[in-house]
C-alpha cells in the first residue's frame, strides 16, 4: 500500500485526490457509495503487478477531493466532467473503465458521452438502465418502492445526514459494507438506525478493523453530504441527459454483480439482464458474470477473483 502514490490535481473547478500505481495502459476505477478510492487498494496492487496503471480518485465529494455544498453540483454532467479532466490532466487519451455502485452509474454516463475516451468498461453491481423519457427517477422509485426506500430516504438534506451522526461513522460504515440482504433496502426513519444502535456487527474476514478506521477517518473529517448529493442530483441529471435519451452504450463491456446483491434483486432487475433487454441497450455486452454467494461490496468481498475478471477481459484489447 505505501508504494501508491497521492496527489491532488485541479479538475473541472475543484481539487481531486488521486491515488496511482504502476505503469502501462491506464486503468481508471470509479467507486461507490459511502465509499473512497481506498475501495480499490486490492485492484490498485493487482493490476498494477500485472503491468497496468491503476488510477482511482476519490470522487467529487469524497475523501481528499472537494465538496461542493450544493447538491446541483453533482450531477452526471458535473462527475462526467471531472473525470474527463482528470484524463486531460493526466494526459490520458483513453483508459479502460472500471466501476462499482455509484462509480458504475457514472462509468455508464461516462460512456455515453464520451465514448471516445473508452477503450473498454468492466462494470459492477448496478445495470445500466436508459433514461425515462417521461417519468423523473425519484418520483418513479417513490412509486414502485415507497418513501421508506433508501434513495427516497436520502433525498431531504440534512436528515441521513443527522441519523449518520447518531450513529458515528465507524458504525455507519460497519452496516454498509457488512450488508448482506438481499431485499429492497429500505431505511424507516429512525426505526432502521435505533435498531442498529442495539445491533453488534461481526466483521466478515475480508474486511479489516484497519480498513473501517480509514474509511471511518475519512468520514468523520468529510461528512456524509458529498456521497448522498449524488442521489439529490439524480433527478437534475435525468433532466440535463434529456439529449441523450434512447442513445446505446457502444463500448466493450464485461458486467458483474453478485446473487444476494440487493441491486440484482430489485424488482425487475434480473428480468432485465436475463430476457434480452439489457443486451439491447448495451449491445457490445461481451461477458456478463453471476457471482454466487456474493454480496454488494464485490470488489472488496472477492479481489481474487475481481482481479481477475478484470485483468482477463481488458488484456484482449
Amino acid at each position: 500500500m505505501e508504494k501508491i502514490q497521492h496527489k491532488n490535481l485541479k479538475v473541472n473547478g475543484i481539487s481531486m485526490h488521486v491515488a496511482e500505481i504502476g505503469e502501462g495502459p491506464p486503468i481508471l476505477f470509479l467507486h461507490g457509495f459511502p465509499e473512497l478510492w481506498y475501495s480499490w487498494r486490492h485492484q490498485l496492487l493487482a493490476l498494477s503487478a500485472l503491468g497496468y496503471r491503476a488510477i482511482a480518485p476519490d470522487l467529487r465529494g469524497y475523501g481528499d477531493s472537494d465538496a461542493p455544498p450544493s447538491a446541483a453540483s453533482y450531477t452526471a454532467l458535473h462527475i462526467v466532467g471531472d473525470l474527463i479532466a482528470l484524463l486531460d490532466e493526466l494526459r490520458l487519451d483513453q483508459v479502460f473503465l472500471v466501476g462499482h455502485d455509484w462509480g458504475a452509474a457514472m462509468a455508464w454516463q461516462f460512456c455515453l458521452l464520451r465514448p471516445d475516451r473508452v477503450k473498454a468498461l468492466v462494470n459492477m453491481s448496478v445495470v445500466f438502465r436508459p433514461r425515462h423519457p417521461v417519468r423523473k427517477p425519484v418520483d418513479s422509485m417513490r412509486v414502485l418502492f415507497g418513501d421508506d426506500y433508501y434513495i427516497c430516504r436520502f433525498q431531504e438534506p440534512g436528515l441521513a445526514e443527522k441519523e449518520f451522526a447518531q450513529l458515528g461513522a465507524e458504525t455507519v460504515m460497519k452496516i454498509f459494507l457488512t450488508s448482506r440482504n438481499p431485499r429492497l433496502p429500505c431505511m424507516p426513519q429512525e426505526s432502521w438506525y435505533r435498531g442498529a444502535l442495539k445491533n453488534s456487527i461481526v466483521l466478515p474476514p475480508w474486511l479489516l478493523q484497519e480498513d473501517i478506521n480509514y474509511f471511518a477517518n475519512k468520514f468523520s473529517q468529510k461528512g456524509f453530504t458529498g456521497g448522498l448529493n449524488y442521489y439529490r442530483a439524480l433527478d437534475i441529471s435525468w433532466e440535463l441527459m434529456a439529449p441523450w435519451t434512447g442513445v446505446k452504450i457502444k463500448v466493450p463491456v464485461k458486467f458483474i454483480v453478485g446473487d444476494i446483491d440487493s441491486t440484482y434483486n430489485t424488482p425487475g432487475v434480473k428480468e432485465y439482464i436475463h430476457n434480452g433487454g439489457f443486451k439491447r441497450d448495451v449491445p457490445f455486452l461481451q461477458e456478463l458474470v453471476i457471482m454466487e454467494g456474493v454480496g454488494h461490496f464485490i470488489n472488496q468481498e472477492k479481489p481474487e477473483e475481481i482481479n481477475a475478471h478484470i485483468y482477463d477481459f481488458v488484456k484482449r484489447f
